[in-house]
């Protein structure tokens, strides 16, 4: 049996997998614009196949595939009577893909019905992450991810240790300001995540790797708690730093994808800067976490073909040494 996410950070860098909805509704499971998981009761080999490609990739976590699993979410698009058995369903699905080779860490995400200082709304999203929660019982720790409210990011947390005894990580995203919504700094939210009991925190989504790195440096500098950063793998630019602010998105993404190697600089990047829980998100695919893998030494080369670009016999060994990273 896989060792427990804590165990595995006290070691070194734990890999996590890659984004599932985005790419999801590419392969055309989903429909732009909701991205709800409901995929785990109507094409639950969908979600499996991605397992089976990020597992392969080398990861060391699995993550149950129900971001925007919550109950008033799911109602968007008419699943909310069966909230708990989606996520139930991808918590079986993720749990018998990672098979003791992998940990599955399970999922909690913004509810979209967070209001400050509205006991209703306070009420309202509690009940929902409960929800989750139970329905994902059998994960080896939970993340909550993708909050633009630190106050929503701190109830993931609180509920987490209120109804459980695993780790937490707990992952706040950042659109155009280096704030969250309701104003606390990349620092301020490391900080008080980590005084509030958060075993790991950190960012994730909405950023590419070079608009993450500051907020990376600042809650490194924040915190001496395990660190956690996932990018995506769409480009952003300085003016626009989040790809759902883009006119790409949400359906002419394809152009903006970075390639494997981009990410593969940033799991290096991000390493030697303290990052201890390395992964991606939404843009992130198999060929993605793959290169991530080599980087931090945690794939295995298969021994079945290497290149003789010598005596080529395909147009891949013919342009060897034109595809290395260092001659693009």
């Amino acid at each position: 049996m896989a060792r427990g996410i804590l165990e595995q950070l006290a070691d070194g860098i734990v890999l996590g997998d890659g984004g599932y909805i985005v790419e999801l509704e590419r392969r055309g499971h989903v429909v732009a614009g909701a991205f709800t998981p409901e995929l785990a009761v109507t094409h639950p080999d969908a979600i499996r196949e991605m397992h089976h490609e990020f597992l392969m990739a080398g990861v060391d976590v699995l993550q149950v595939m129900a971001f925007y699993g919550s109950r008033e979410k799911l109602e968007t698009v008419g699943y909310a009577d069966r909230t708990f058995e989606i996520n139930r369903a991808a918590t079986r699905i993720a749990k018998e893909v990672a098979d003791d080779q992998a940990l599955v860490a399970g999922d909690l995400s913004a509810t979209w019905k967070w209001e400050a200082d509205n006991p209703s709304a306070h009420a309202l999203v509690t009940d929902m992450f409960d929800e989750q929660i139970d329905a994902q019982a059998g994960v080896d720790f939970f993340i909550g991810e993708t909050f633009w409210y630190f106050d929503e990011a701190l109830l993931c947390l609180e509920r987490i240790k209120a109804k459980t005894d695993l780790p937490a990580m707990i992952t706040v995203s950042f659109r155009g300001s280096n704030r969250t919504d309701d104003d606390v700094t990349a620092a301020e939210c490391a900080k008080r995540l980590t005084d509030a009991g958060a075993d790991i925190v950190g960012v994730n989504c909405m950023r590419d790797p070079e608009r993450m790195y500051p907020l990376i440096e600042e809650m490194r500098n924040a915190t001496g708690a395990y660190l956690a950063a996932q990018p995506v793998a769409y480009r952003c630019s300085d003016e626009v730093p989040w790809f759902t602010g883009t006119p790409a998105f949400p359906d002419r993404l394809e152009p903006t994808q970075l390639t494997r190697y981009e990410m593969e600089a940033f799991a290096s990047k991000a390493k030697n800067m303290g990052v201890n829980y390395i992964g991606s998100c939404c843009g992130s695919i198999g060929s993605h976490v793959r290169e991530m893998a080599r980087a931090l030494g945690k794939y295995d080369e298969p021994e079945v073909w290497q290149p003789n670009p010598d005596e080529p016999m395909s147009e891949t060994e013919f342009n060897w040494k034109r595809r290395q990273p260092e001659n693009l």
